[in-house]
């Protein structure tokens, strides 16, 4: 079956408008500092966990000029918790290029706004049609699906050459009419299909307006789709965090190295090995007063990454500071850092 996109938008359009998300604060706006904002939080992120952090930054950050000119370390704490930190250290260079280099006004076409920090292709076609009903398309994760089962495209997306096969697809499909209207609604619409419906297992097939349409269902095998034979694959760590907290209280933090796991956020020691840990207090020397305690082993998860954690503090310690340019840090002090999720837990505990 050759698909048009008047087959295909004119229902995913009808679809959105009756059974999609229309509640979300990010789509009572047009507004592209906004809509961008919140893009980049979904990314990889859950709609009910990024609520509460675009109501904060917004809140903290209302425009893009608030957020560029804040220091790194603000928005590194405001993101802490959400993950993927590298978003947010594009999200605060993207701001201060939009207002460096485009005046604090983003660019209303997605091939340029794909040009700035942390804005890929997809992202750029989300927030111009979402703000500027450019006739451009998105391929997230959720869209990709929906297109691949619909168009019965079998290709192996590892390929760069079938993602961008894949991309002409999408541009063919798009609407061509009352763009002003259609584009946001249909670009909202496939998301939604795909968060909702077109689900990777056990999609919801006789709901989805595109049932009739769908290659995937006709084949009776959506769940095939897409292809993709490259993974990645998951590996485990383990990681000793060396908490040092002095005679009046305060912990030793330091900044983690630019690139890698939590690239630039504060956190305690960190040491690969057990035995690591005793070099360094043996090294230290002992004192009065000063107790250590091995906490409970914990499993942090990231995306293609297991972290087993194990927590050792050290209370009253009061021996030369490792020699990693950090400093000590009052209770106060450090709930405002940028710390990662399981650090902030471990040092609420203590």
């Amino acid at each position: 079956m050759i698909l048009s996109e008047t087959d295909v938008a004119t229902r995913v359009v009808r679809w959105q408008a009756s059974h999609g998300r229309n509640h979300l604060p990010w789509q009572q706006t047009r507004d592209p500092y906004k809509v961008w904002l919140s893009e980049i939080m979904l990314q990889q992120t859950q709609v009910s966990t990024v609520l509460g952090y675009y109501a904060r930054f917004l809140e903290r950050f209302p425009d893009v000029r608030a957020l560029a000119a804040a220091p790194q370390d603000d928005v590194m704490a405001l993101w802490s918790g959400l993950g993927y930190y590298s978003r947010a250290r594009n999200l605060h260079r993207c701001a201060q290029t939009v207002v460096n280099e485009h005046g604090g006004k983003f660019p209303r076409s997605a091939q340029v706004l794909a040009t700035l920090p942390g804005i890929g292709r997809s992202t750029a076609g989300a927030i111009a049609a979402f703000c500027f009903s450019e006739r451009t398309p998105i391929l997230d994760a959720n869209v990709r699906r929906v297109l691949t089962r619909v168009l019965g495209f079998d290709a192996d997306l590892a390929l760069s050459r079938n993602e961008r096969t894949l991309w002409l697809h999408a541009q063919s499909l798009l609407p061509s009419v009352d763009l002003d209207t259609a584009m946001p609604r249909y670009t909202q619409g496939l998301m939604d299909l795909g968060a909702s419906l077109c689900t990777p297992r056990n999609p919801a097939c006789p709901q989805c307006p595109l049932q009739t349409l769908c290659a995937a269902h006709r084949e009776g095998e959506p769940e095939r789709y897409p292809v993709r034979t490259r993974t990645l694959k998951r590996r485990s760590e383990s990681w000793w965090l060396l908490v040092l907290q002095d005679p009046v209280g305060r912990v030793w933090l330091s900044r983690r190295p630019a690139v890698g796991i939590w690239a630039g956020l504060y956190c305690v020691p960190v040491f690969p090995l057990r035995s690591d840990v005793s070099v360094f207090l043996d090294g230290a020397g002992p004192i009065s007063g000063q107790t250590m305690e091995e906490g409970a082993p914990f499993l942090h998860v990231l995306t293609h990454r297991d972290l087993h954690l194990h927590p050792f503090i050290v209370r009253q310690y009061g021996q030369a500071a490792p020699d990693d340019g950090g400093a000590w840090f009052t209770a106060a002090q450090f709930g405002a850092l940028g710390l990662p999720a399981p650090i902030r837990k471990l040092l609420a505990g203590l």
